[in-house]
């Protein structure tokens, strides 16, 4: 790639979520069938950008999931703008799952210098690590600037 050629979407959305720290989650309401329902959840990439959370079992979002594994995580820049819609942002669509304590090991030590107020709770009964196992995205880089970018393409993007 040259010095002036503009970075892939792929790149661009791994970067993004490198970036962000919380994005908004969507997942298949159980109390309300048949709407979404989003929560605020932080979360922390893994090494192929796949988000990783630490949720409650107490949580509706964690309940959703639990019946549904389908989701999606919204991730926008923190940063204001005039005029939001002219801002990069990535949705990762996928099936959410939760993590047993081995697979959790290395995300756990990611999502804690990430979260370090997480140190508080991370290890009550009801907290599990969860991962959402990205089967596509799509990316708008401000007007006119989009498209969907395919798993591994996502995966093997460099932030």
């Amino acid at each position: 790639m040259s010095p002036s050629s503009e970075p892939s979407f792929a790149a661009r959305a791994r970067a993004l979520v490198h970036r962000v720290r919380t994005g908004t989650l969507s997942t298949q309401s159980q109390q309300r069938p048949g709407y979404p329902f989003g929560s605020l959840a932080p979360y922390a990439p893994d090494e192929r950008g796949r988000p990783v959370f630490l949720f409650s079992a107490l949580s509706l979002h964690t309940k959703n999931l639990a019946a549904d594994r389908r989701a999606s995580l919204l991730v926008t820049p923190v940063e204001p703008a005039e005029d939001p819609l002219a801002l990069a942002r990535v949705t990762l669509l996928g099936e959410a799952r939760r993590l047993t304590a081995a697979e959790a090991a290395a995300d756990r030590a990611r999502y804690l210098a990430r979260h370090p107020g997480a140190a508080m709770w991370v290890d009550f009964a009801d907290f599990a690590f969860w991962r959402l196992d990205v089967m596509s995205a799509y990316f708008v880089g401000g007007f006119g600037a989009m498209d969907w970018i395919a798993p591994d393409t996502y995966a093997e993007a460099h932030p």
